[in-house]
């Protein structure tokens, strides 16, 4: 099995996808993606910034490593009435069945960054996209103080090192890093901008609730309870990341969470 296939089709994902519906679109919107253009969504989950493309008129593919997820993008697209978008299986660092230059433009929002070989990432994404088209990234960054990154920081503390040459996927958000993997696949560093963004999770229930979401449905979370139930120190992971999440909740009611977690957003002009 392909580790990173494994990771994404353990658990549920769909289930924290939910909470992260309307900055998706909202994202999607900031975008001013012209009707009929042709989009791909790499690392597309379930389609939270895929389907609000395809409602704006693109005719969007949806790529994903994981087959669950796939199938409910696909649930989802039929359920919304969507014939202009599909999902479909694939690798982001081998994108081997899709064409040259076929895309208008490319999106990858907090998905192509947890693919390895993030060299062969940046050029399969560019070699699909059409010149003068454009790429658009949305990457977590490593250190930040909100929500993802201290989360994958906490699981990452109670999981053990990582195999020798696992290459962080937290690197993409350093913007050295990303230069230095565009640069390689031919973009030139005049063609790539960074901005900061923030991507606000809003859920229904409770940030201890939510902290039980990821512990039963997001895969790095999982791996990192599976870890820390061997060693006896669940209770301490559990408390560490419900002391997050209730800090960073922004929701005065206690049978809500709305929590902002700001990323690195790369915008390449192919």
């Amino acid at each position: 099995m392909n580790p990173n296939k494994d990771l994404w089709e353990k658990g549920d994902f769909t289930r924290i996808a939910e909470t992260m519906r309307e900055s998706g679109t909202a994202l999607v919107t900031s975008l001013n993606i012209p009707p009929n253009a042709k989009v791909l969504d790499l690392g597309c989950g379930d389609g939270t910034t895929a389907i609000p493309a395809a409602k704006a008129g693109a005719s969007v593919l949806g790529v994903d490593i994981a087959k669950n997820l796939v199938e409910a993008g696909n649930a989802r697209a039929k359920k919304e009435g969507l014939s202009n978008i599909s999902f479909q299986e694939g690798d982001a660092s081998n994108l081997a069945d899709l064409k040259d230059a076929t895309f208008d433009l490319v999106i990858s929002i907090f998905g192509a960054m947890f693919a390895p070989k993030p060299m062969d990432v940046a050029k399969e994404i560019v070699r699909v996209t059409k010149p003068g088209g454009r790429i658009v990234m949305g990457n977590w960054i490593p250190g930040d103080p909100t929500l993802v990154a201290q989360l994958l920081k906490i699981s990452s503390s109670y999981t053990p090192p990582p195999p020798e040459g696992f290459v962080s996927p937290m690197l993409w958000g350093v913007e050295s890093n990303v230069i230095e993997r565009f640069e390689a696949a031919g973009i030139p560093k005049e063609h790539i901008s960074f901005q900061k963004d923030s991507f606000t999770f809003r859920a229904p229930y409770s940030p201890t609730d939510f902290v039980n979401n990821f512990r039963q449905y997001y895969g790095p979370t999982m791996n990192a309870f599976e870890a820390a139930e061997k060693n006896g120190k669940a209770p301490e992971l559990q408390k560490e990341l419900e002391d997050l999440f209730n800090k960073q909740n922004q929701d005065g009611a206690a049978d809500r969470t709305v929590i902002p977690a700001t990323f690195a957003k790369v915008i390449i002009r192919r």
